[in-house]
């Protein structure tokens, strides 16, 4: 792994596990009367269905976030093998989980319809990316695994681009709702656009010694 690299990994790997231990506060009374969950009507915030929707994607989704991470360490994962698919199961878990309840809770977003839909597609690209990086680890096929999870957890990520965005706009006099109409689109969607830049740039660039190799072979019956 070059420096660049081991760099920009040590900075995920840290807010990952920031945003991970983040949701402990969500176990105080307190902590519901401030953020995000400020600007939910009181009959929300005592309706038992809700709220359980609402813990379950908070809980499973730091656990997510938090572990993630280390699945990307290839010498690690190499050297730990067994751990490594352990450890992807319970991930794996944690994102069905918490993107079942997160589609719940997306439909009653403070954003209204726009952020519904933004949060409600997230949590269906979240299952969807999760369930074919499953099936394509069970079909044996390594590589479109390692994709699928690549832009899997770019989605998990979206927790800390979120987390970002959110007092940015509400720095600049944006209100709560205008705030979760813009970050309910920006938190994933130009990451997943990234993601399939690179993964396409990366397929080209194996591509083309294979397409030279080839050429560099003339036929045997010309």
């Amino acid at each position: 792994m070059k420096t660049k690299e081991k760099i920009l990994f040590t900075i995920i790997a840290i807010a990952a596990i920031g945003i991970g231990l983040y949701p402990i506060g969500y176990s105080s009374k307190g902590f519901r009367d401030n953020g995000l969950l400020k600007s939910k009507s009181r009959d929300l915030m005592t309706n038992p269905a809700y709220l359980t929707a609402l813990y379950i994607h908070i809980s499973w989704g730091a656990i997510s976030i938090a572990i993630g991470w280390s699945q990307f360490m290839k010498s690690w994962r190499q050297k730990h093998l067994k751990f490594h698919r352990y450890l992807g199961y319970l991930y794996v878990s944690a994102v069905f989980i918490s993107s079942i309840a997160g589609f719940i809770i997306a439909l009653f977003s403070t954003g209204g319809t726009v952020a519904s839909i933004g949060f409600c597609g997230l949590a269906v690209a979240w299952f969807t990316t999760n369930l074919l990086a499953l099936i394509k680890i069970k079909q044996g096929k390594i590589k479109e695994h390692q994709n699928w999870m690549m832009r899997n957890y770019m989605l998990t990520f979206s927790a800390v681009y979120l987390r970002i965005y959110l007092p940015i706009i509400l720095g600049c006099g944006g209100s709560i709702e205008l705030a979760l109409k813009i970050v309910s689109w920006l938190c994933w969607v130009p990451t997943m656009v990234a993601m399939e830049v690179y993964l396409q740039r990366k397929h080209n660039a194996s591509v083309k010694p294979q397409i030279k190799q080839k050429d560099s072979f003339p036929l045997t019956n010309a």
